[in-house]
């Protein structure tokens, strides 16, 4: 006992001691060489020389802790008790592993790699195979690894403070890949906190289960190569961009097996096979950063370093992304940097205190979602979420970021009532933070990972989204145009004989489309609580409902900006997706829905291969007006224009009533009738043009030639110079 202090003795024991470091494991002392040791549940305990052989036994101090002489060398452990005997390396036998750089670099939070100091690695150290265990907890008095490894125990591996960062590291050896862990914390006020997952964790248990598990990285070898090499020609705004929003768990299920969900394997297959087979150039991801409650649909993560297990391991999750670049198609991953749930295991309080979250509700909380908000003026905070963002792009070859609910990041006073927020250091209501953390994650997006690109989903009308931020913008890629969703989606809705009275919801759009770059999406967020599906929306009988339809995909692929379509309206999903089943594969056996599904098909191949149709979707010059006009008859005429290639005329006409009609066009000659909405093809009643049209030289509509057209009932039909 003369050899430590009874307080310092007690306070080990109990997991009280604020740097454990400094008591457990050999220091020299005045009276010699000293080995202390912490093993609850032994009644014996001897140091072992690693040279020799030598055994030198501890003296029991109190409630588990050991202490003995012991002058030097590398040295086991060996513990007993009337029940067993075991040997074991002491975590306390090894020097730290994070350097004075990476502490630096923390502490100013400007470690653009965090995910490789923190977290659990497993790594040789000091000539032994084990994981290190690295956690941000600045405001705690103790933290503890705990997992099976050690019965959950918070006194086993009291973990060593490094200086004023806030970091907390252990190197736990002989431990290996696949352990489950959390962390033990003692907060300032002695209070045990629940334990907490791994925030910067690369695995975790399958859900409902919480805890982390050890991972590696780097398991997996690329062969993408040529992809990455041309990928910012792929994702240029003068390129073809059509995306599929999917999500992982619901797109189809294995029934035979009891409804699982397909695997990163079979999904690197079956999903990339239909996307390819499809035309789409791209996959958007659901977010797959690990989530506790399958009802958020990934939108409350925990885990954001971990790719979620319900699908597979991080390197199986790497291999599906490798599948997609191999067969040409990019993917995109919805991130939540806006929001974290409430979880005792998660972020919340994470070491006692407000810590990634503000401590004021008012600035804190998210009413909407029952979520707590990022403190985004915190440096230490910012850095781990803008790592975490060059994680996915970096680790995982990701090709871009699709960023969720980005308006309610940039007001202070989203969705708040007057007297429910804080004003920023001005008076005004834009969270300032927020959008220098956007900026930055942009600017170091775009700076470290070539050719990628970022998405924000933002429904106010916030300048400069998509403007780069050295000329003052937030420095997005691409923007979701909500109010064309909006606003197109409420004209289809209708009855066609009020369309007439509600015809500027169609042009509307074209007085901004150019305001900054625009993907048109139909998403997940339209097919569900409670408003139904794309087919459900549409207007009129069976029939008309797939004319409809048909025409607005057509109208969507035709009109400027590039595209996004939720899984399951590609072939006309009838009923509203919920996401603890699958899609309703069996109506491909119908020849309507089989047909929407042929149209997806085909305005993806010929999106694709016709510049008209998309060079000009984020560039003024690619788009004009023929007829914006005629109300009465719900007929529009545009046409798409590239540099060095025939244009293309779109003409459609949203009424029932079939009309033969003449549009102006740019130039004589015959003109192909490239498409038609109403092939019998895609189910239609196929009338049509015979396949072409003869331009005259009658000016209309400001342009010098015309030609009489017929235009189904419903349809859109668009014609190209032979």
């Amino acid at each position: 006992m003369s050899m430590i202090l009874s307080a310092e003795a007690l306070a080990l024991a109990e997991g009280r001691h604020d740097d454990p470091f400094s008591i457990l494991g050999w220091h020299q002392t005045p009276e010699g060489g000293r080995l202390v040791a912490l093993v609850p549940g032994a009644e014996h305990v001897w140091a072992i020389s690693r040279e020799t052989g030598a055994e030198a036994e501890l003296q029991h101090v109190t409630n588990g802790l050991f202490a003995g002489k012991w002058e030097g060398g590398r040295y086991r452990l060996r513990a007993r008790n009337a029940q067993s005997t075991w040997d074991f390396e002491d975590a306390y036998a090894f020097g730290p592993v994070l350097g004075e750089i990476d502490e630096y670099l923390i502490g100013e939070g400007t470690h653009r790699r965090l995910w490789q100091v923190l977290g659990a690695h497993v790594i040789w150290h000091e000539g032994i195979r084990g994981v290190h265990f690295a956690v941000w907890a600045p405001s705690a008095r103790r933290v503890s690894v705990v997992g099976n490894f050690n019965i959950w125990d918070g006194r086993r591996h009291q973990m060593r403070r490094r200086g004023a960062t806030g970091v907390w590291e252990i190197f736990v050896p002989g431990l290996m890949a696949g352990e489950v862990y959390k962390y033990e914390i003692l907060s300032a006020d002695g209070v045990v906190q629940p334990f907490k997952a791994d925030p910067v964790g690369f695995g975790a248990e399958h859900p409902p289960q919480t805890a982390s598990q050890v991972r590696e990285l780097g398991l997996h070898l690329w062969g993408d190569g040529a992809w990455i090499g041309q990928r910012q020609k792929m994702q240029d705004i003068h390129a073809p961009i059509s995306i599929y929003e999917v999500h992982l768990g619901s797109w189809r299920r294995v029934w035979d097996q009891g409804g699982r969900a397909l695997s990163y394997h079979e999904l690197a297959g079956q999903l990339v096979d239909y996307v390819v087979e499809m035309g789409f150039t791209h996959i958007e991801l659901l977010p797959i950063t690990e989530f506790p409650f399958d009802g958020s649909w990934g939108y409350q993560p925990i885990g954001l370093y971990a790719p979620t297990i319900r699908h597979g391991r991080p390197e199986e999750f790497a291999a599906f992304v490798d599948a997609a670049h191999r067969r040409g198609v990019g993917v995109i991953l919805d991130w939540v940097p806006g929001h974290f749930p409430t979880d005792d295991h998660g972020l919340r309080r994470f070491d006692g205190t407000a810590l990634y979250e503000h401590a004021d509700p008012k600035e804190g909380f998210h009413q909407d979602w029952n979520t707590l908000i990022y403190n985004y003026g915190r440096r230490e905070v910012k850095n781990f979420l803008l790592a975490n963002a060059l994680f996915w792009l970096e680790e995982y070859h990701l090709d871009g970021l699709r960023v969720d609910a980005v308006a309610s990041m940039l007001y202070r006073d989203y969705s708040r009532r007057d007297g429910e927020w804080v004003p920023n250091i001005h008076g005004g209501r834009e969270n300032l933070e927020a959008i220098d953390f956007l900026k930055e994650v942009n600017a170091e997006a775009y700076g470290g990972a070539p050719g990628i690109m970022t998405v924000a989903e933002e429904s106010t009308a916030f300048s400069g989204v998509t403007r780069p931020v050295h000329l003052g913008g937030l420095g997005f890629g691409y923007k979701w145009n909500m109010g064309w969703m909006n606003d197109s989606l409420r004209y289809f809705s209708r009855d066609p004989i009020h369309r007439r009275w509600h015809h500027n919801e169609l042009t509307f759009a074209s007085s901004y489309t150019y305001s900054e770059n625009f993907i048109l999406p139909i998403s997940h967020d339209e097919v569900v609580h409670g408003k139904g599906s794309m087919l459900g929306k549409m207007p009129g009988d069976g029939l008309q409902k797939f004319a409809n339809l048909r025409a607005f995909y057509a109208y969507q692929w035709a009109h400027p900006g590039k595209k996004l379509l939720f899984m399951g309206q590609e072939f006309a999903q009838g009923r509203e997706w919920a996401h603890q089943g699958a899609l309703d594969w069996h109506l491909l056996d119908d020849p309507l829905h089989r047909g929407m599904q042929a149209l997806v098909r085909d305005l993806n191949k010929l999106y694709r291969d016709t510049p008209a149709l998309h060079w000009g979707d984020c560039d003024p010059s690619g788009f004009d007006w023929i007829e914006a006009d005629d109300a009465e008859a719900s007929v529009y005429v545009f046409e798409r224009r590239a540099p060095g290639a025939d244009p293309v005329v779109v003409a459609a006409n949203l009424t029932p009533l079939d009309r033969t009609y003449r549009i102006g066009l740019p130039q004589a000659g015959t003109w192909c009738e490239i498409f038609n909405s109403d092939s019998g093809y895609y189910g239609g009643a196929n009338w049509g043009n015979l396949g072409a049209i003869e331009a005259d030289e009658i000016a209309t509509t400001r342009r010098p030639f015309s030609a009489e057209v017929y235009l189904p009932p419903l349809s859109v039909v668009m014609f190209t110079p032979a």
